[in-house]
């Protein structure tokens, strides 16, 4: 379980720098706390689209899910996610803030489960 917990701990650190570095140019606020302490295995983003641009992602197949007001949460599942994943998460949301991509009427229909 300790291996476990650090390979969650390193995914979601990862996260959080290559959103924060890749993605900087974008009104994004981390919600999670930097302590490892007070952390689980997921990350939270706040963003003011934040609904439009998890339906985006869940489209090109990074599954999160979203919380009002505007907090899109990213789980880090160690057993089954790697570093590679993390990278490409983080880049398809890049595309996504940079190209708009969230901006589409069909990502901004309310469902009742994100």
């Amino acid at each position: 379980m300790p291996a476990v917990r650090a390979k969650s701990l390193a995914l979601t650190d990862l996260f959080i720098e290559l959103v924060e570095q890749r993605c900087s140019r974008h009104p994004l606020t981390l919600a999670t706390p930097r302590d490892h302490a007070a952390r689980g295995s997921h990350v939270s983003f706040l963003y003011p689209d934040g609904y439009a641009v998890m339906q985006a992602l869940i489209a090109r197949g990074v599954i999160g899910d979203y919380r009002e007001p505007g907090l899109m949460r990213f789980g880090m599942a160690p057993l089954y996610l790697g570093f590679a994943d993390v990278w490409d998460a983080v880049e398809t949301l890049r595309d996504i803030l940079d190209s708009r991509g969230w901006d589409r009427p069909e990502f901004r229909r309310g469902g009742a489960v994100t």
